[in-house]
């Protein structure tokens, strides 16, 4: 079994996917934890951005074996956390802070959490949250 990321990682390697379009705004990346920490997998969601024509990738702080949880699991999401305190909210924070159009991720549970905080910080208009396969969507 492998994480979608790096099954278009493969693909887009060995030429059976074209990227055809440019993705023209500065992302960075944030690392789901089992993704990340608990599989150990960093370098093919951040492999497949680069390959995309015209995308910008910053990485944040607290990236990979660092990052930050987005506060969804170990059901954080069942605890009342004030507005600021939460994972996302400050995860969110960290991705516009270094310049990042799009904050982007491999996890559904982390865009659920990303989308609330947008919200609730109340800067929709300011940063996007996508998965990874919505942005090869968007160029393919």
């Amino acid at each position: 079994m492998v994480h979608v990321s790096q099954y278009l990682f493969e693909l887009i390697n060995e030429g059976r996917l074209k990227l055809a379009r440019e993705y023209g705004k500065k992302v960075t990346y944030h690392d789901p934890c089992y993704l990340g920490r608990h599989n150990g997998i960093y370098d093919e969601p951040r492999e497949v951005l680069r390959k995309i024509p015209g995308l910008e990738l910053i990485e944040m702080t607290d990236a990979r074996e660092d990052s930050l949880c987005c506060g969804m699991g170990g059901g954080r999401i069942w605890m009342e956390t004030a507005k600021g305190e939460r994972f996302s909210d400050l995860r969110l924070e960290q991705a516009m802070g270094v310049g990042a159009e799009v904050l982007v991720t491999s996890c559904p549970y982390c865009i659920t959490q990303f989308e609330d905080s947008r919200l609730t910080l109340n800067v929709t208009e300011n940063i996007e949250v996508k998965d990874v396969t919505e942005i090869i969507g968007e160029v393919i």
